[in-house]
């Protein structure tokens, strides 16, 4: 990255273990360490990792993985946010001291700079001590430190003006970025991306078994998300349910979180007349998820189990439409995942900011049932839009890969460098900024 960094840290909650893996930020932390690893910057993940795991993993070349905190999350086994106040207090005061010691002096030896991007609130705190260490042991010049706003839990805790001192603060949306502004904040846009493996599309194989299954269960649509008023759920039950009255065997294939709401929503689905089969699958070869989803009765199937991504992507594909109609969303992901598979993705209209509506998605601007039901049968009915819509979402998702989303880090950053750090660069031979640049 220019002369940025040969050297990445990533700073996290989340990260690639089951244990760790929440929400979308743990697929942000382990799809972009490994896009920054696989172009040949020597990447260290921080996270607070599975308490029976190494402390220290290598699974790959340029990528360290450190879990952190496993004496305490020893005692909370639930996931990452399990006891997460002790966690964060212990990874504010260890976290700094390794990575200033270990990796940024290592650098420093080697005349090379490290990017430290720490991601959320959890985080902040441990990256305002890293400034201040870096500070007093004259290395600030070697970090280029980065703060990230995937979301707006825990913004109270947050001391904006030193963090606003310690950082660069960038977010990953403009939604996003009305929200920091709102708190005085000003932050640089880089969105979320998706590995480029997505762009292959579902298992050809599997699709096909799934056309056939799946031929009495039509309209089909699939809704994966955690179980929060924010992601509309009564909108999908009530419009669903507005469905079946047109379209009998219509399906929705559900896959929540273990939140309390859950039980409002299964509540809605029973007043409003629906069957839902609750279903656990053991096994977790696609196949056989796929198979039993399609063979489940009801018109709704819940399914309480994990569900691979190789199944779940062929259920984006397959079905009329994957419902991420989020009224409040900073970015959207599962939209761009369901493009990039070939879906017709059904957003909401805050932080997607890669949406056009009719063109590359369905865009859902209010909670009202209605307006989701009408939209979704105008798919139904209008097969040829549905075409071009699912080969538009396509098209965009090539744009959002993670080696394109890199090089808008990488531009950014270079945007708001101090002088110094820009006319540094441009005195450094051209065979060695080729070299420096973390995207080539």
């Amino acid at each position: 990255m220019l002369a940025l960094a040969r050297n990445a840290v990533i700073l996290s909650f989340e990260g690639p273990d089951p244990y760790s893996m929440v929400g979308g930020l743990g697929t942000r932390v382990t799809e972009m360490s490994a896009a920054l690893a696989g172009i040949g910057i020597a990447t260290t993940v921080i996270f607070v990792g599975d308490p029976a795991l190494p402390p220290f993993e290598k699974p790959r070349e340029n990528l360290e993985l450190r879990r952190w905190c496993q004496w305490i999350s020893a005692y909370h086994p639930a996931n990452v946010y399990d006891g997460e106040h002790d966690k964060v207090a212990d990874y504010t005061a260890s976290v700094p001291s390794f990575v200033a010691e270990t990796i940024v002096t290592q650098a420093a030896m080697n005349r090379e700079r490290v990017l430290v991007i720490a991601e959320d609130w959890q985080t902040a705190p441990a990256l305002i001590a890293l400034d201040a260490l870096l500070r007093g042991s004259d290395l600030r010049e070697r970090a280029i430190l980065t703060w990230n706003a995937n979301n707006t839990y825990g913004f109270e805790t947050i001391d904006w003006r030193a963090l606003e001192k310690a950082a660069q603060i960038t977010t990953v949306s403009r939604y996003m970025k009305f929200e920091l502004a709102a708190r005085g904040v000003e932050s640089l846009v880089m969105p979320n991306g998706i590995p480029e493996r997505l762009l292959e599309g579902a298992n050809k194989k599997l699709v096909r078994a799934a056309l056939k299954k799946f031929v009495n269960r039509r309209p089909l649509f699939v809704k994966v998300a955690r179980f929060e008023p924010d992601k509309r759920w009564m909108q999908a039950i009530d419009a669903l349910a507005d469905l079946v009255k047109i379209y009998p065997e219509a399906t929705l294939v559900m896959r929540g979180g273990r939140e309390e709401y859950g039980d409002a929503v299964l509540q809605r689905a029973a007043e409003r007349e629906l069957y839902v089969e609750n279903l656990t699958v053991a096994s977790h070869d696609p196949e056989v998820v796929l198979d039993a989803i399609a063979s489940a009765p009801g018109s709704i199937v819940n399914v309480r189990s994990f569900v691979p991504e190789e199944a779940l992507h062929v259920l984006y594909h397959v079905a009329e439409a994957a419902l991420a109609n989020s009224g409040r969303e900073p970015f959207g992901l599962v939209g761009l995942e369901v493009m990039a598979v070939g879906g017709v993705a059904v957003t909401g209209s805050t932080g997607e900011d890669y949406t056009e509506p009719y063109t590359n998605a369905i865009v859902c601007d209010t909670a009202n049932p209605r307006e989701l039901a009408a939209n979704l049968e105008l798919l139904i009915k209008d097969h040829d839009l549905a075409l071009a819509i699912a080969a538009a979402g396509e098209t965009t998702a090539k744009r959002y890969v993670w080696s394109h989303v890199l090089q808008i880090l990488e531009h950014k950053l270079e945007s708001v460098l101090p002088a110094d750090d820009r006319t540094a660069s441009s005195r450094a031979e051209p065979a060695e900024r080729a070299n420096l640049r973390l995207v080539r």
